[in-house]
């Protein structure tokens, strides 16, 4: 490869990081929040769909790209509080509802979004990264979404608010030992459905980045799984939304592989290098999932037995 096609590489995979990654971003935001009060949520998938659907529907709808993004959230956080709803009920198992709702959520998005597959919408505006730069390769590789920032300091309100706030303390007492929040007068369910119905708002602004960003349109494949990725990029994380940030840039800098290969002239075999992110998640999930054992940070009540 020649010294162009190094550069053009590098800035495809640094590109990809930064735009593949938001999504990632999000959806391992909202599953953080999720996990820390002691509930999984395995509908992220479906999350993740619909309100990739809604967003560019409302931005269709309303000419607005922000209105879009807050059509996004506000489906994302409803599915999020049916799963949560039902996840409260006796006997009702989390991964089991998950599954359920991660169908119902892109049976309809698929259903709801079929007017939607042709029209444009408009899009998120891009930031401007790469200014200083007079190589376009450079300058596209920079040019990030601009509610990328919006993840960086979600990500940083949530590490320092687990830390440092009431309402930190009282999603980790839940997450932790639900027994405990009870002694202390708490309601358990109350906290789970709450953080529940914010982490599905966060994961929607993910959907919102993949319709109104990248790749910036609707159709039925455009997910490809993130939204199952991210649980696994959670637990790689530990459960930290600062570690989310690195495995997210990681995970979208492993998908942006293939295409990165494809524009600095490789056309044979680049297109294998999309499966590295799936490869990825099995290597994580089998290095950090071991029988009999927890994985560091792990919520309690994640790992109890009784659930």
């Amino acid at each position: 490869m020649t010294a162009d096609q190094w550069v053009a590489l590098v800035a495809g995979i640094v590109g990809g990081a930064l735009r593949v990654g938001v999504p990632f971003l999000f959806v391992s935001l909202g599953e953080c929040l999720t996990e820390k009060s002691g509930r999984i949520n395995l509908g992220l998938e479906g999350v993740l769909v619909l309100s990739a659907m809604a967003s560019f529907g409302g931005a269709y709808l309303s000419g607005s790209p922000w209105l879009g993004v807050l059509a996004g959230a506000v489906a994302g956080g409803l599915l999020a509080a049916l799963h949560g709803g039902l996840c409260a009920l006796p006997r009702v198992n989390d991964v089991a509802t998950g599954i359920a709702l991660m169908l119902l959520g892109t049976g309809l998005a698929f259903y709801l979004g079929k007017p939607l597959i042709q029209p444009q919408a408009p899009q998120i505006p891009a930031l401007a990264l790469g200014w200083w730069s007079d190589s376009p390769v450079v300058r596209s590789a920079l040019s990030v979404n601009a509610l990328l920032p919006v993840g960086l300091v979600l990500a940083a309100l949530m590490g320092w608010g687990f830390q440092h706030t009431r309402w930190g303390l009282l999603v980790r007492m839940a997450g932790d030992s639900a027994n405990a929040a009870r002694s202390l007068g708490y309601s358990v369910n109350g906290i789970r459905m709450a953080a529940t119905v914010v982490g599905g708002m966060v994961a929607g602004l993910g959907g919102a980045s993949l319709t109104l960003f990248y790749p910036g349109s609707w159709n039925e494949g455009i997910s490809s799984g993130q939204g199952l990725i991210a649980v696994a990029l959670v637990i790689f994380a530990r459960w930290s939304p600062w570690r989310c940030v690195g495995a997210a840039a990681l995970f979208g800098g492993a998908g942006a592989v293939g295409p990165a290969l494809q524009s600095a002239g490789m056309g044979w075999g680049y297109h294998l290098f999309n499966t590295v992110p799936y490869v990825l998640t099995l290597v994580i999930l089998v290095l950090t999932c071991k029988p009999g054992s927890v994985a560091a940070g792990s919520p309690g009540e994640l790992s109890s037995t009784s659930r």
